[in-house]
């Protein structure tokens, strides 16, 4: 009897610190639940403490079959990072995440830099940084033309770059975010 009542109250206690995880309120789930892409950037240095996180946020992303098939390259250079993103404010920095395989039908690699960048994005935005992922064909294709200034091996291609920078006075996710979706114009439950 007294294990029963042992048990009963391990379970109930369990049960009050668990619930708070999964209220939509967690401090966990705010940067899913709010982030945005920033279309302003302010000027001001990404300090190298702060790009060290990212970077390991970046490191610490789930991978298939843990391959980690991702190389980033950290462009500080802003002289070299004007030649992929023009018109970057002062400070703003790039990580092009690049893999094996030409970046287009290499799917498994495109996915983990995927999560690598979607980690890394997370990280800046709590850290109070702005974010934009950009995988148009300029942003690739100039990154891929200047692979040996950026370090990255001929046997590698761009697949996603990502600046990162300050944010202008006043910017949040209400301001700063594009219009989403209706949920149930993209979710179907069954």
């Amino acid at each position: 009897m007294q294990k029963r009542i042992l048990f009963t109250i391990i379970l109930f206690v369990s049960a009050i610190f668990l619930l708070p995880a999964q209220a939509a309120d967690n401090p966990a789930l705010f940067p899913l639940l709010h982030h945005f892409s920033a279309r302003d950037f302010a000027p001001g240095p990404v300090t190298r403490a702060e790009i060290d996180i990212i970077v390991r946020a970046g490191l610490n992303a789930p991978s298939a079959g843990n391959r980690q098939t991702w190389l980033f390259t950290v462009v500080q250079n802003p002289a070299l990072a004007s030649q992929i993103i023009s018109g970057m404010p002062e400070g703003n920095i790039l990580i092009v995440k690049s893999g094996v395989g030409d970046g287009l039908t290499n799917g498994p690699v495109i996915l983990d830099n995927a999560l690598a960048a979607q980690s890394m994005f997370f990280a800046a935005q709590a850290l109070g940084l702005g974010v934009r992922q950009y995988t148009n064909p300029r942003a690739i294709g100039a990154a891929n033309n200047l692979k040996a200034e950026l370090g990255i091996p001929q046997d590698h291609n761009a697949i996603i770059v990502t600046r990162f920078g300050r944010l202008p006075p006043g910017v949040d996710v209400v301001s700063s975010a594009s219009p989403r979706a209706a949920p149930e114009t993209k979710v179907i439950y069954r």
